[in-house]
């Protein structure tokens, strides 16, 4: 039997197709669009790799005292609000982070730095980038808000580069100074006007102090790689002590505030109940992941503490 070979015209119709040439120039044009997407990913997961720790230490607090004093205008605001505060959150996070990789691959291997997304002296690039990005974007606003960025940009100065967060009271006075400029960026994008009333006055010198006294809960959960930079933090100067001046400090904090911006009984009972909870916390419960545990319940209690003057404009907590 004869065998008849037909040929096989599809390879010549599959290439000679115009169909077939236009699916080959789209491949050819998405595979450098595939290319920048995946690189914007990359950095753009990187950035959030150095802010993550921070959104519940000093977004949220911060998005929650600008709304209380600003208080809030528009959502608008609120989104403005909220790039300004990560911009700023991101400076910070880059300057601590671009010198820590040892305390990093002890504390958070999975930071930037330690998991190897990004070099140091890259880091160090992008730290002063960061800072030209910031003055540039709060000039779009006042003045005012300028100083306001170049006031946190001298604070990481000093903490980052002067050594001033190996100091006990120097790292304090640093966290004063990063969290009241915080606080006064944002409320002064939030809220209609962009200057401060007495009630915004007032509520960022009293967050200042109370940052000053307590600001030590964050340093619990970071005594071993604080010890493996050299560091001399409050938990590690002083360990029983540092527990006790801290169970005082939260209640002392919740009385005396909920005084001060005069809220209901109710409202006073429940804030020094759990004021007074999150220091017993932080006095009997001492281990290493029970004290993580325990500065992310401050930092409830900070956010609760940042919302009452609140109280002095619309009454909301009269109960």
């Amino acid at each position: 039997m004869t065998r008849i070979v037909i040929p096989s015209i599809t390879p010549h119709y599959f290439s000679s197709a115009p169909w077939s040439r236009s699916l080959s120039t789209l491949s050819c044009r998405a595979r450098p669009l595939s290319k920048i997407f995946a690189f914007v990913r990359y950095h753009l997961h990187t950035a959030v790799l150095f802010t993550w720790t921070d959104y519940k230490t000093i977004f949220l607090p911060i998005t929650a005292f600008a709304c209380a004093t600003g208080p809030v205008h528009s959502l608008s605001n609120l989104l403005q609000c909220w790039t300004w505060i990560w911009l700023h959150l991101l400076l910070c996070n880059v300057s601590n982070q671009a010198r820590s990789r040892e305390e990093d691959a002890v504390n958070r291997p999975w930071r930037p730095l330690p998991a190897g997304r990004i070099t140091e002296s890259q880091a160090i690039v992008l730290r002063w980038a960061i800072v030209v990005l910031c003055i540039v974007w709060s000039s779009m606003y006042d003045q005012d808000l300028v100083l306001t960025t170049l006031g946190l940009v001298a604070t990481t100065f000093l903490y980052d580069e002067m050594g001033v967060a190996s100091h006990i009271v120097g790292k304090n006075f640093c966290n004063i100074g990063g969290y009241t400029s915080f606080e006064v960026g944002a409320t002064r994008v939030i809220g209609a006007s962009p200057r401060l009333d007495l009630v915004s006055i007032t509520a960022v010198v009293l967050s200042g102090v109370l940052i000053f006294t307590t600001i030590q809960a964050q340093d619990f959960p970071d005594v071993e790689g604080d010890k493996a930079l050299g560091r001399i933090t409050f938990p590690i100067y002083a360990p029983e002590f540092s527990r006790l001046f801290t169970l005082f400090a939260t209640i002392a904090w919740s009385v005396y505030l909920s005084w001060f911006w005069a809220i209901g009984p109710v409202s006073t009972a429940l804030f020094v109940a759990f004021g007074t909870y999150v220091g017993t916390r932080y006095y009997f419960w001492r281990t290493l992941a029970i004290d993580k545990r325990s500065y992310l319940i401050f930092n409830i209690w900070l956010m609760l503490a940042h919302i009452l003057p609140l109280h002095a404009r619309t009454s909301v907590l009269a109960f």
